[in-house]
């Protein structure tokens, strides 16, 4: 009810500032500082007696008679503003206490000054109504409290916790350094397309949609242009890579989302052994830049990505924690286990490859890392080359760190003839039930056929952010998908 009479008495004013000729929404604003640069050259600036131009947010408005204080705030900084009567005129200064708001933005031009309690503030000569706020900002205390409703108003929640407008500006600086890593490595950035016929690159289920012009349905992808970026190999680039969104119709949880970003990048002539070593170098210069430290606390885990990167090899650790010998087993036996271990799975399209899986799921949660998983089985590997000692095993790395994989990579298989084979094992996969298994790309397979050099393939999503912010994936995304609220 307060909130709604609030609301009543913000549009009055809007009202009354529009009879009194004063547009309240204009469209220019005059800035000569931002905030943190008054703050830099204040010195300067008191010493000249110069005006300086300020825009931003009304953060507090504090009246005494003939004296208001307000705090006003732009993305650099907030400083303290000093209007007075004397110094903006009568009718001026009734304008502004009768009319402004906090959450108001405006446009102020003064002389700083230093107030005898020693705040560093700027005296107000003329001032601007830049945007008239009808709704009010969130108490400071009491604020955004409910998950779900920071989650919604995710521009209130920035606005009010500095501690997650500075994860933001974090996030991008991951990003960034991800890709001047690359660039600097010669790697040459490419886009591919979002929505494909045959979707590939990934095990997971996608979204479906139709396309009206050609009056067809259309995956959105599962993987970043994994079987795009190697045609691009066979077309003769030797380094590419991409950052983008990609989907997966599959359910969420503390580490998985349905739409996210994800960056993959495939390097010709070289194998996963090479991949292993970039990968280390890149995930340390995304630490470094990103958070100026190698050292995280991640769940129960103290990560130090700075340590000597172990290799966990696949059956090896599966057999340490669980007992279970993966090549030499059954399904039967395996499915037995699963249920000792108390591990849920799902009963759909439940196979070796997906038993298997969820055996090293459970493995992988008690290992701290940094290290790479290595020796993983063909059977949960469609796209991976075999290793030359043992065909059983693929050359596929992934980075453990705190508990799960963050990232995938392999020595992407280049064989025409061995792929088609694979991808006829994933399209029976599909026929009993498992809607993750991947499907036949008959294109690719021809591609392949025009040969493609030996290649390293490398794949990491923003869940390797959110580790390292030791924070739920979800919490990490700026405007998660949510339902509508009616």
């Amino acid at each position: 009810m307060e909130h709604i009479q609030e609301r009543e008495d913000r549009v009055r004013k809007l009202e009354n500032l529009k009879k009194l000729g004063i547009n309240p929404y204009p469209a220019k604003a005059k800035r000569t500082h931002l905030i943190k640069e008054v703050f830099d050259s204040f010195k300067e600036l008191e010493k000249g007696q110069k005006k300086v131009s300020i825009v931003g947010r009304l953060r507090s408005v504090r009246s005494h008679g003939n004296l208001t204080f307000a705090n006003l705030e732009d993305e650099s900084g907030k400083i303290q503003l000093a209007i007075s009567k004397k110094e903006v005129g009568v009718d001026q200064y009734k304008l502004f206490v009768k009319n402004f708001d906090v959450g108001d933005f405006i446009e102020a031009k003064g002389i700083v000054f230093v107030t005898h309690k020693g705040e560093q503030s700027i005296n107000i000569k003329k001032f601007k109504l830049l945007t008239k706020a009808l709704l009010p900002l969130p108490d400071k205390w009491a604020g955004l409290k409910d998950a779900e409703e920071k989650f919604r108003k995710r521009y209130l929640d920035i606005l009010m916790n500095p501690e997650v407008k500075e994860m933001f500006i974090k996030k991008a600086k991951f990003w960034n350094s991800v890709r001047t890593f690359l660039l600097k490595e010669n790697f040459l950035e490419v886009e591919t397309p979002v929505l494909e016929n045959t979707t590939g690159g990934a095990d997971a289920k996608p979204f479906t949609t139709h396309h009206n012009a050609l009056d067809i349905d259309v995956y959105l992808r599962i993987s970043m242009g994994e079987l795009w970026q190697k045609q691009l190999m066979v077309a003769g680039y030797e380094k590419t890579f991409e950052i983008g969104r990609q989907f997966r119709n599959e359910g969420m949880s503390h580490e998985h989302l349905q739409d996210y970003t994800q960056m993959e990048f495939y390097w010709a002539y070289a194998d996963y052994e090479d991949g292993m070593k970039l990968v280390e170098k890149l995930y340390k210069h995304i630490a470094k830049e990103t958070f100026g430290t190698l050292k995280f606390k991640i769940g129960k885990f103290n990560v130090d990505l700075g340590k000597k990167w172990a290799k966990y090899d696949y059956r090896d650790t599966v057999k340490k924690f669980t007992g279970v010998d993966i090549f030499n087993t059954s399904l039967k036996e395996i499915e037995k286990k699963l249920k000792e271990l108390k591990i849920d799975y799902d009963k759909k399209g439940f196979s070796e490859t997906r038993a298997i899986d969820n055996l090293w799921k459970y493995c992988r949660k008690q290992i701290a890392g940094p290290g790479f998983l290595v020796g993983v089985p063909l059977t949960v590997s469609p796209l991976a080359k075999k290793q030359d000692d043992n065909p059983q095993m693929t050359q596929r790395f992934q980075p453990l760190i705190a508990g799960s994989e963050l990232g995938n990579g392999y020595s992407e298989l280049n064989d025409p003839l061995d792929q088609a084979k694979r991808f006829k094992e994933q399209e029976a996969l599909r026929e009993a039930g498992d809607e993750e298994a991947q499907m036949f790309d008959h294109e690719f397979v021809e591609a392949l056929e025009h040969g493609m050099p030996p290649t390293c393939g490398f794949g990491m999503s923003e869940r390797v952010f959110s580790f390292l912010m030791n924070k739920p994936a979800r919490e990490c995304q700026i405007f998660p998908l949510m339902k509508p609220k009616h």
